[in-house]
């Protein structure tokens, strides 16, 4: 079997999720580094597909945890897009770099707090991950938790010693003079244009006490979670935010963290 074979064939076991297949093909030959035609390598392809098993597979036989792939996207950074817990720990176990930056500056905690995965930035934190490096706007993570709405991040957060707390407060307090859903329908008309048919649905935030993320991808304390759809035509989905609610008990974390009254 070339070399390509041995490529496509790995790549199409971990899209499949075919732990059997990958353990095959690897003692065959193939390489755990292989990519397809569009770059694209076998362990970013496992890591946001969450698929652990894959990746310690993969990783255990040489794969490189930090090695971008197509160039622009890091494992560790797809894996925590979508909150797989136990693929982010298995790549940070293997040696993943906690602050590695992606294209446009982004990293795996900018994209945690983003989406408000408190147990992924508990084991980012852990890991050895800045609580007070900037995102790519150079707005302080302890801020962008606050405007999540994610009261567990803030605390993660927090327990590590972030930084500028007296501008994460007011975040927090100018969030809880706002409608969440209206400025999310805001936020997509600027992004896709206005004039979109849209739904809106509402649900608990999980907490991830069952020791993965909520399973609508936000975990930590907060509220609920509001997500904003934008419907086609044919009323289908091409575009979406979520946001959580959880400003008030931030707002309460953070004056105890400053000693200022309520």
């Amino acid at each position: 079997m070339s070399p390509n074979d041995h490529a496509t064939r790995l790549l199409t076991a971990v899209y499949e999720g075919d732990e059997d297949a990958v353990v095959r093909l690897l003692r065959s030959g193939a390489s755990p580094e292989s990519v397809d035609a569009d770059g694209q390598t076998a362990l970013y392809l496992a890591a946001v597909s969450d698929q652990p098993g894959i990746v310690r597979l993969l990783l255990a036989t040489g794969a490189a945890p930090d090695r971008l792939s197509q160039g622009t996207d890091a494992p560790l950074c797809g894996a925590v897009c979508g909150g797989h817990t136990a693929v982010v720990r298995a790549l940070l176990a293997a040696g993943a770099g906690p602050d590695i930056v992606e294209e446009f500056g982004f990293t795996a905690l900018t994209w945690a707090l983003r989406r408000g995965h408190t147990q992924v930035t508990e084991a980012l934190l852990a890991a050895g991950a800045d609580p007070d490096r900037p995102g790519p706007t150079g707005e302080p993570p302890l801020v962008a938790a606050a405007r999540r709405g994610s009261p567990g991040c803030v605390r993660a957060l927090l327990a590590y010693g972030a930084g500028a707390k007296p501008e994460a407060l007011a975040e927090a307090r100018r969030w809880l003079a706002l409608d969440v859903e209206a400025e999310l329908r805001a936020s997509l008309a600027r992004a896709h244009g206005a004039g979109h048919p849209s739904s809106t649905r509402r649900y608990p935030a999980d907490d991830g006490a069952d020791g993965t993320d909520g399973a609508d991808g936000a975990d930590g304390a907060g509220g609920i979670t509001v997500e904003v759809l934008l419907l086609d035509a044919e009323g289908r989905p091409f575009a979406g935010d979520d946001q959580q609610t959880g400003h008030a008990e931030i707002a309460g974390l953070l004056e105890a963290a400053l000693g200022t009254a309520r």
